[in-house]
């Protein structure tokens, strides 16, 4: 026997094929002795098709949130100290001091040291902790100047560091080694890598506003609310922003609109100041025991929220198969509900009647077998035609009044 590959893969597929609906049969619905039965089940499949659209509508709120990589505001502690070596104070006593002027070994030197680390946050749970970054990956760029007199050490007061993450691996800290034995100041210039990027607004601005140093966004949204604030959104044209008193000189005129606020805004941010530090080392005299230190404030990306909101959207393997296995339960039994009642349904109908009922159902399935024998000069046509000729349908009292009138439009209408 030859295998017919198209009706075997079809009945495969019918059997792979998942049920997916998940709706009462109106029918059922309706029955009265399941009315409070159907009605609770309704009730649940709203409310999951609510929760459902919350859930989806606060995953694309965090994923709008997640896209503009939440800020927060960081502790960055800054330490400075010194070293020394060769120094008077350092040679054994008595001894005359050993000089190598290749080495460089006895000669009087101190060395420099720039540290720094981000501080943790309090009472922050084990789980959320992220490995720390180092110290040059929040500084732009650095700038030691050394007060000392350059006839006497050429060497150069002035150090500049630039920040080129690309070349150059993330350090710990910054070291400066400079030959010498008198008391030097130095003064460090520090531009910090700040997130999202901080500008320094001009006054002419800034005074209006209320702040000197913000983010482009920032800047952006507190020039919005004080538009809000003083009403100065045109009640017919939304797009028009009237400007007051103060804001004329910004606006260049009596208004502007709302898409140009971002341009006007860029004119009045500068590049923010540095943060300035000054440190004093004295090589005559032991260094101190601890360093000096400095805490700054700085605006940095948010890592544990982030990766708290990149977990709360992604959805673990093991809830979705359980939630993918309930769906297809709940399909089973609605399925399998619905050939109950269909059963029921049979089953009470030719309780009620069972001579009509079998009636009924041989009228059925002669149109069946019509439908499937098609019509035409065939026994089954015949017999059907017969059987319609004899049904008492045509005993009917309406039927004699339907004919005459038939008659009676055919008469009007004259001969054919």
């Amino acid at each position: 026997m030859m295998r017919q590959p198209g009706l075997v893969d079809g009945v495969k597929d019918a059997k792979k094929r998942k049920l997916t609906s998940k709706t009462l049969p109106n029918a059922l619905q309706q029955a009265p002795e399941f009315a409070e039965d159907s009605k609770m089940y309704r009730d649940l499949v709203e409310m999951e098709r609510k929760l459902d659209w919350t859930i989806s509508r606060k995953r694309v709120e965090i994923q709008d949130a997640l896209a503009r990589s939440p800020s927060t505001t960081r502790t960055l502690r800054i330490f400075l100290s010194h070293t020394t070596s060769g120094q008077a104070w350092q040679s054994t006593e008595g001894a005359d001091p050993t000089v190598n002027l290749e080495t460089g070994e006895g000669i009087p030197a101190w060395t420099l040291k720039v540290e720094g680390r981000l501080l943790e946050i309090p009472n922050q749970r084990s789980r959320d902790k992220v490995p720390p970054r180092k110290f040059s990956t929040f500084i732009k760029r650095l700038i030691v100047e050394l007060d000392r007199d350059p006839s006497v050490y050429p060497d150069g007061n002035i150090v500049e560091w630039p920040s080129q993450p690309n070349t150059q691996p993330p350090l710990d800290g910054f070291t400066i080694r400079r030959t010498g034995d008198v008391p030097t100041k130095c003064r460090v210039l520090m531009y910090l890598a700040q997130y999202p990027e901080q500008f320094k607004i001009a006054p002419e601005l800034g005074n209006i506003l209320g702040i000197t140093e913000e983010s482009r966004l920032g800047v952006i949204q507190t020039l919005w609310n004080y538009i809000k604030i003083h009403g100065l959104q045109d009640k017919t044209d939304r797009r028009r922003i009237r400007a007051d008193e103060a804001l004329k000189p910004i606006f260049g005129g009596e208004g502007t609109t709302f898409y140009h606020l971002p341009e006007l805004v860029n004119r009045y941010l500068m590049p923010p100041d540095p943060v300035v530090l000054y440190y004093t080392l004295d090589p005559t005299v032991p260094p101190p025991e601890r360093p000096s230190a400095w805490d700054i404030e700085l605006k940095a990306e948010d890592s544990n929220l982030k990766n708290r909101m990149a977990v709360s959207i992604q959805a673990s393997k093991e809830s979705t198969q359980d939630l993918s296995k309930l769906d297809d339960e709940i399909a089973v039994l609605v399925q399998s509900l619905q050939n109950s009642h269909t059963k029921r349904v049979f089953l009470q109908s030719f309780a009620k009647d069972p001579a009509q009922f079998i009636q009924t159902w041989l009228e059925s399935q002669s149109r069946d077998l019509e439908s499937v024998l098609a019509s035409g000069p065939s026994e089954g046509a015949t017999i059907r035609a017969e059987e319609l000729r004899r049904s008492e349908f045509f005993r009917l009292p309406w039927v004699d009044e339907a004919v005459a009138v038939h008659e009676g439009i055919r008469h009007a209408k004259g001969p054919q």
